[in-house]
């Protein structure tokens, strides 16, 4: 008798026309199964590259508990919070490009990692924090105030740990610039938005796939030790470098970096329980789209992708029965909606580099 082949009897998400080239671009959907869904009772942590504000700013919008643990004082108004860094993500730890610096946070947060570079100054003599130098305009003017902000800060990060059910957490870049002393790893390279850079003092470093797995897993299990229960959900940023220090120039460095992160988020999400990957970077990146995510400088995401991700999101994670339109619509919402415009608009430290390079030109 003569077997038939497998892929008869395979379902059309198998098969390209069936889930991308037959489907109109709007409603090209990747996502096939996930493993857990979110309710309205859920703790939600974002971190990660400028992206995840999206989804921090979605979750808000649609009424989910997007969990805050370190919020400003009373008389700041929406708009200055969130030039400090406040309600931005649930603490003030600014955008997290690498999972080395996920992980050195949490390190950070517990005690068990103090860097040996504490702090940078600028010329002012204003104190920077090396490792969220943009949460802070203008830094801090004196040792004392910087490290009672940063012992709040690290307090909040403790809580969030602990008091999240879910971390949805968005992979970046896989290049850094970290210290030769320790190995602390730096959100942007020192000199472009603080500090000064120091070449026998800080090094250029591109992370591999292995080494992403092993500080994802580290990170991961790290939490769990402090909160067992916790889901987790990665994504990989579908921005481009905005630099690169590799040899082959940016375009061939941003492929690399996006094709690490994807491999890694694949297989920690197929070897570690409760650990699901959402795949917002095939949705903006997809030629289905003829580029139309991207706006005119090829980086930024337009409100357009950013809605076509959201919407999967919602559909796939977010258990929204019960839910009114009033929920939707009224819910806290914070500036970057009320300003929103063809391109949404976010916190990056990257932007910082493209600029401090252009000052330079």
């Amino acid at each position: 008798m003569v077997e038939k082949h497998p892929y008869l009897n395979l379902p059309p998400e198998n098969f390209w026309r069936g889930m991308v080239a037959g489907v109109p671009p709007a409603e090209v959907d990747p996502v096939v199964s996930v493993a857990f869904r979110l309710n309205r009772k859920s703790k939600i942590a974002t971190a990660g590259s400028c992206f995840a504000q999206h989804i921090a700013r979605h979750l808000r919008t649609s009424g989910f508990d997007f969990l805050v643990t370190e919020r400003a004082h009373p008389i700041f108004s929406e708009e200055l919070a969130s030039i400090f860094g406040y309600g931005v993500y649930p603490a003030r730890f600014g955008n997290i490009y690498t999972v080395e610096q996920l992980l050195q946070l949490l390190l950070r947060a517990y005690g068990v990692f103090h860097p040996k570079q504490e702090f940078w100054l600028d010329r002012e003599g204003n104190y920077i924090d090396p490792f969220r130098p943009q949460i802070q305009p203008g830094g801090f003017a004196s040792k004392p105030e910087y490290e009672a902000d940063r012992r709040q800060h690290l307090m909040a990060v403790r809580q969030m740990v602990e008091r999240m059910d879910v971390f949805i957490f968005t992979l970046g870049l896989t290049e850094a610039w970290r210290s030769r002393e320790d190995g602390a790893v730096y959100p942007v390279c020192p000199g472009v938005s603080g500090g000064e850079f120091d070449s026998s003092r800080h090094e250029f470093h591109n992370f591999s796939v292995s080494e992403v797995v092993n500080s994802m897993r580290k990170a991961i299990e790290f939490i769990r030790i402090r909160n067992p229960e916790v889901r987790v959900i990665l994504t990989v940023s579908p921005v481009p470098l905005v630099a690169t220090m590799a040899q082959e120039g940016v375009l061939q460095a941003t492929t690399y970096s996006k094709a690490v992160l994807r491999v890694a988020s694949s297989e920690l999400a197929r070897t570690l329980p409760d650990v699901a990957y959402f795949p917002s970077f095939e949705v903006i990146t997809g030629c289905f789209n003829r580029g139309a995510y991207f706006g005119p400088n090829l980086r930024d995401i337009t409100e357009a992708g950013v809605a076509h991700v959201m919407r999967l999101f919602s559909k796939h994670y977010l258990d929204t029965s019960g839910a009114s339109e009033c929920d939707v619509t009224s819910s806290p919402i914070d500036e970057h909606t009320t300003r929103m415009e063809q391109i949404v608009q976010v916190a990056c430290e990257e932007e910082a580099l493209q600029s401090a390079a252009t000052i330079e030109q």
